[in-house]
């Protein structure tokens, strides 16, 4: 059992600028652009003042996201929303590429969620910048006092590490733990079919007339765990039957289902739960240094 950890397949190479390497990770960025794109463009089409239908969706899911905005970030950063919508889809769509089967998850590679919070951490240290100044900015390190300088200078580091390894880790791992699963049960089924076929033709038999009276007792008095058991043993029984005569062999028949159901689990829900971890966070980062000016607190009181 062996399972693929390296990173993004590389489709080809450009001789330019050193060598531009087009891998799936590219590929799989530019159709989520390109999708997002596409899906803003027509959903923009043939608004009316009386939404119905697809507005009133698209509305209402623009309304959720800028009022968890303005709750995390305050309504003096309400300017921040696109850039904090675009982060957000572009997190879901790209989990949820992967589940086409042949493009690769965008935030399954390192190099994407990193790059994401690298952008964020820029916004942050421009924002103090612009605020205190470099030099009150490089001030701030030293604060409360000079020997927390280093444990400072680590923590603003950490900061898009933490962030870009945290979101890369969960959908990265789905797909990992599918993957030793799915080796796993193809080991197990070898092992059960290859048991039955060795016991011969008519252990077979036993077990597809068992399985057919499980299936009828389960139908006739609507227990419908008999039903699941008489449908598993029928199965067993029959590629049992066929791999012993000889028409069929090394059927992994415990991987079809099991495995899927757990891809949808790592690529929808913690693939959307992660994507809103990842901004929220970001909202609050930036909102920590885009606080607003002591002037307009006195003018908004």
């Amino acid at each position: 059992m062996s399972v693929d950890v390296r990173g993004p397949f590389i489709y080809f190479t450009i001789p330019i600028l050193g060598g531009l390497r087009i891998t799936q990770t590219l590929v799989s960025s530019s159709v989520v652009t390109l999708i997002l794109c596409i899906a803003f463009i027509q959903l923009g089409k043939g608004l009316t003042k009386r939404p119905s239908g697809k507005q009133v969706l698209v509305e209402k899911s623009i309304s959720m996201l800028y009022s968890m905005t303005i709750e995390s970030m305050g309504a003096h950063n309400a300017h921040w929303f696109p850039f904090i919508c675009t982060l957000f889809l572009s997190s879901i769509c790209g989990s949820l590429i992967g589940m086409t089967g042949f493009l690769r998850s965008t935030t399954a590679d390192v190099s994407t969620t990193l790059t994401w919070a690298i952008m964020v951490s820029v916004i942050i240290w421009y924002n103090n910048i612009s605020r205190n100044g470099f030099v009150g900015w490089l001030k701030g390190f030293t604060e409360p006092i000079v020997v927390m300088t280093p444990m400072n200078i680590i923590s603003e580091i950490a900061q898009p590490i933490s962030m870009g390894f945290r979101h890369f880790g969960n959908v990265a791992g789905g797909g990992v733990i599918t993957t030793i699963l799915y080796s796993a049960l193809s080991l197990l089924s070898s092992v059960i079919l290859n048991l039955i076929a060795s016991s011969g033709v008519a252990v077979c038999i036993v077990l597809l007339v068992l399985a057919a009276g499980l299936v009828l007792w389960g139908k006739r008095n609507g227990k419908k765990g008999l039903l699941i058991f008489g449908c598993i043993t029928g199965v067993l029984g029959l590629f049992g039957l066929l791999q012993t005569l000889g028409l069929l062999s090394g059927v992994p028949i415990f991987t079809f289902g099991i495995p899927a159901v757990l891809s949808l689990y790592f690529d929808l829900f913690s693939g959307f739960v992660q994507a809103l971890v990842f901004t929220l966070l970001s909202m609050i980062y930036i909102a920590a240094a885009c606080s607003p000016d002591e002037d307009e607190n006195a003018q908004a009181a």
